[in-house]
Protein backbone atom coordinates (compact mmCIF):
# COMPACT_ATOMS: atom_id res chain seq x y z
CA UNK A 1 0.00 0.00 0.00
CA UNK A 2 1.30 3.58 -0.84
CA UNK A 3 1.79 6.07 2.02
CA UNK A 4 0.60 9.72 1.22
CA UNK A 5 1.24 12.53 3.85
CA UNK A 6 -0.65 15.37 3.52
CA UNK A 7 -0.06 18.91 5.39
CA UNK A 8 -3.21 20.89 6.38
CA UNK A 9 -3.69 23.33 9.33
CA UNK A 10 -6.01 25.58 10.94
CA UNK A 11 -7.93 27.31 8.23
CA UNK A 12 -7.18 25.30 5.65
CA UNK A 13 -10.11 25.20 3.37
CA UNK A 14 -12.57 22.52 4.36
CA UNK A 15 -12.80 20.94 0.99
CA UNK A 16 -9.01 20.95 0.25
CA UNK A 17 -8.04 18.65 3.23
CA UNK A 18 -11.46 16.37 3.52
CA UNK A 19 -11.88 15.49 -0.07
CA UNK A 20 -8.13 14.82 -0.80
CA UNK A 21 -7.82 13.11 2.17
CA UNK A 22 -11.02 10.71 1.97
CA UNK A 23 -10.69 9.81 -1.87
CA UNK A 24 -7.21 8.87 -1.34
CA UNK A 25 -8.45 6.61 1.41
CA UNK A 26 -11.04 5.19 -0.37
CA UNK A 27 -8.69 4.23 -3.33
CA UNK A 28 -6.44 2.60 -1.18
CA UNK A 29 -3.57 4.79 -0.25
CA UNK A 30 -3.01 4.84 3.35
CA UNK A 31 -2.66 9.06 4.49
CA UNK A 32 -1.38 10.83 7.42
CA UNK A 33 -2.66 13.89 7.71
CA UNK A 34 -0.44 16.45 9.85
CA UNK A 35 0.41 19.68 10.99
CA UNK A 36 3.37 21.64 13.04
CA UNK A 37 2.97 21.08 16.44
CA UNK A 38 0.02 18.67 16.70
CA UNK A 39 -0.35 14.96 17.04
CA UNK A 40 -2.51 12.46 15.82
CA UNK A 41 -6.01 12.95 17.70
CA UNK A 42 -5.31 17.23 17.87
CA UNK A 43 -8.34 18.95 15.54
CA UNK A 44 -7.62 21.80 13.04
CA UNK A 45 -10.42 24.24 12.17
CA UNK A 46 -10.68 24.26 8.47
CA UNK A 47 -12.46 27.18 6.40
CA UNK A 48 -15.01 26.96 3.61
CA UNK A 49 -13.57 28.85 0.41
CA UNK A 50 -16.68 30.23 -2.21
CA UNK A 51 -16.52 31.71 -5.34
CA UNK A 52 -20.09 33.57 -5.10
CA UNK A 53 -19.25 36.66 -7.35
CA UNK A 54 -17.17 38.78 -5.79
CA UNK A 55 -13.57 39.59 -6.42
CA UNK A 56 -12.13 37.13 -4.82
CA UNK A 57 -13.48 33.77 -2.32
CA UNK A 58 -15.79 34.36 0.25
CA UNK A 59 -14.80 32.40 3.71
CA UNK A 60 -17.20 30.70 6.35
CA UNK A 61 -17.20 28.47 8.94
CA UNK A 62 -15.68 24.75 8.49
CA UNK A 63 -15.59 21.63 10.28
CA UNK A 64 -13.08 20.69 12.30
CA UNK A 65 -11.04 17.85 10.94
CA UNK A 66 -8.77 15.59 13.14
CA UNK A 67 -5.51 14.85 12.22
CA UNK A 68 -4.67 11.33 12.21
CA UNK A 69 -0.78 11.18 12.68
CA UNK A 70 2.38 13.19 14.64
CA UNK A 71 3.75 15.06 12.71
CA UNK A 72 6.91 15.04 14.66
CA UNK A 73 7.40 11.32 13.80
CA UNK A 74 6.64 12.44 10.12
CA UNK A 75 10.00 10.16 8.37
CA UNK A 76 9.52 11.61 3.94
CA UNK A 77 10.99 8.90 3.23
CA UNK A 78 8.67 6.51 4.35
CA UNK A 79 6.00 8.39 1.97
CA UNK A 80 5.78 8.07 -2.13
CA UNK A 81 3.51 11.43 -2.26
CA UNK A 82 2.75 14.89 -1.13
CA UNK A 83 -0.23 16.31 -0.86
CA UNK A 84 -0.87 19.77 0.28
CA UNK A 85 -3.91 21.50 1.22
CA UNK A 86 -4.76 25.20 0.29
CA UNK A 87 -6.86 27.59 1.58
CA UNK A 88 -4.95 30.18 4.79
CA UNK A 89 -3.14 27.86 6.09
CA UNK A 90 -0.11 27.49 3.43
CA UNK A 91 0.38 30.85 4.25
CA UNK A 92 1.72 30.07 8.25
CA UNK A 93 2.89 26.57 7.19
CA UNK A 94 5.72 27.56 5.10
CA UNK A 95 7.38 29.50 7.85
CA UNK A 96 8.19 26.12 9.52
CA UNK A 97 11.64 24.80 8.69
CA UNK A 98 10.22 21.38 8.80
CA UNK A 99 7.45 21.66 6.59
CA UNK A 100 10.34 23.14 3.85
CA UNK A 101 12.88 20.18 4.38
CA UNK A 102 10.07 17.68 4.08
CA UNK A 103 8.52 19.30 0.81
CA UNK A 104 12.23 19.96 -0.35
CA UNK A 105 12.65 15.99 0.12
CA UNK A 106 9.87 15.23 -2.17
CA UNK A 107 11.49 17.14 -5.34
CA UNK A 108 14.97 15.78 -4.77
CA UNK A 109 13.65 12.09 -4.68
CA UNK A 110 11.29 12.97 -7.71
CA UNK A 111 8.55 11.97 -5.78
CA UNK A 112 4.52 12.29 -6.67
CA UNK A 113 3.50 15.60 -5.27
CA UNK A 114 -0.51 17.42 -5.59
CA UNK A 115 -0.47 21.05 -4.23
CA UNK A 116 -4.08 23.57 -4.92
CA UNK A 117 -4.86 26.77 -4.43
CA UNK A 118 -2.67 28.34 -1.98
CA UNK A 119 -0.85 24.86 -1.00
CA UNK A 120 1.97 26.18 -3.71
CA UNK A 121 2.79 28.57 -1.46
CA UNK A 122 4.55 26.22 0.55
CA UNK A 123 6.33 25.24 -2.96
CA UNK A 124 7.64 28.29 -3.41
CA UNK A 125 9.18 28.54 0.14
CA UNK A 126 10.92 25.62 -0.35
CA UNK A 127 12.54 26.77 -3.52
CA UNK A 128 11.27 24.29 -5.51
CA UNK A 129 8.90 26.03 -8.44
CA UNK A 130 11.76 27.72 -10.47
CA UNK A 131 11.52 26.55 -14.19
CA UNK A 132 8.29 24.26 -13.36
CA UNK A 133 4.79 24.72 -15.18
CA UNK A 134 2.39 24.81 -12.14
CA UNK A 135 -0.84 26.80 -11.47
CA UNK A 136 -2.53 28.00 -8.18
CA UNK A 137 -4.87 30.15 -7.06
CA UNK A 138 -4.58 33.65 -9.18
CA UNK A 139 -3.74 35.84 -6.16
CA UNK A 140 -0.81 32.96 -5.91
CA UNK A 141 0.25 33.36 -9.29
CA UNK A 142 2.74 36.59 -8.72
CA UNK A 143 4.25 34.70 -5.92
CA UNK A 144 4.89 31.67 -8.18
CA UNK A 145 6.32 34.04 -11.43
CA UNK A 146 8.86 35.75 -8.91
CA UNK A 147 10.30 31.92 -7.74
CA UNK A 148 10.77 31.17 -11.67
CA UNK A 149 8.32 29.13 -12.05
CA UNK A 150 5.94 29.16 -15.16
CA UNK A 151 3.06 29.85 -13.82
CA UNK A 152 -0.05 29.46 -16.24
CA UNK A 153 -3.60 30.49 -15.28
CA UNK A 154 -6.54 27.42 -16.21
CA UNK A 155 -9.98 27.18 -15.47
CA UNK A 156 -11.07 26.56 -12.09
CA UNK A 157 -11.99 23.26 -12.39
CA UNK A 158 -8.71 22.29 -14.31
CA UNK A 159 -5.65 20.47 -12.89
CA UNK A 160 -1.77 21.00 -14.20
CA UNK A 161 0.90 18.26 -14.78
CA UNK A 162 4.29 18.64 -14.98
CA UNK A 163 6.59 15.53 -14.05
CA UNK A 164 5.91 14.80 -10.51
CA UNK A 165 3.81 17.92 -9.82
CA UNK A 166 0.42 18.10 -10.06
CA UNK A 167 -1.02 21.79 -9.60
CA UNK A 168 -4.74 23.42 -9.53
CA UNK A 169 -6.28 26.52 -9.06
CA UNK A 170 -9.06 25.90 -6.10
CA UNK A 171 -11.40 22.57 -5.29
CA UNK A 172 -13.54 22.51 -8.39
CA UNK A 173 -10.64 20.56 -9.53
CA UNK A 174 -10.79 18.11 -7.23
CA UNK A 175 -11.99 15.17 -9.63
CA UNK A 176 -9.18 16.47 -12.65
CA UNK A 177 -6.16 17.30 -9.66
CA UNK A 178 -6.33 14.19 -7.93
CA UNK A 179 -7.13 11.37 -10.74
CA UNK A 180 -3.63 12.84 -12.29
CA UNK A 181 -2.26 12.65 -8.85
CA UNK A 182 -3.73 9.04 -8.70
CA UNK A 183 -1.30 8.37 -12.26
CA UNK A 184 1.86 10.40 -11.14
CA UNK A 185 1.60 8.07 -8.21
CA UNK A 186 1.73 4.98 -10.94
CA UNK A 187 -1.93 3.87 -10.42
CA UNK A 188 -4.80 3.71 -13.25
CA UNK A 189 -7.38 6.46 -13.92
CA UNK A 190 -10.38 5.93 -12.00
CA UNK A 191 -12.66 6.64 -14.72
Amino acid sequence: MKKILLFTGDYAEDYETMVPFQMLQMVGFEVHAVCPDKKAGDRVITAIHDFEGQQTYSEKPGHYFTLNYDFDKVNPADYDGLVIAGGRAPEYLRLNPRIIEITRHFFEHNKAVAAICHGPQILNAAGVVKGRRMTAYPAVGPELIAGGAEYEEIPVDKALVDGNLVTAPAWPAHPEWIRAFIQVLGGQPLA
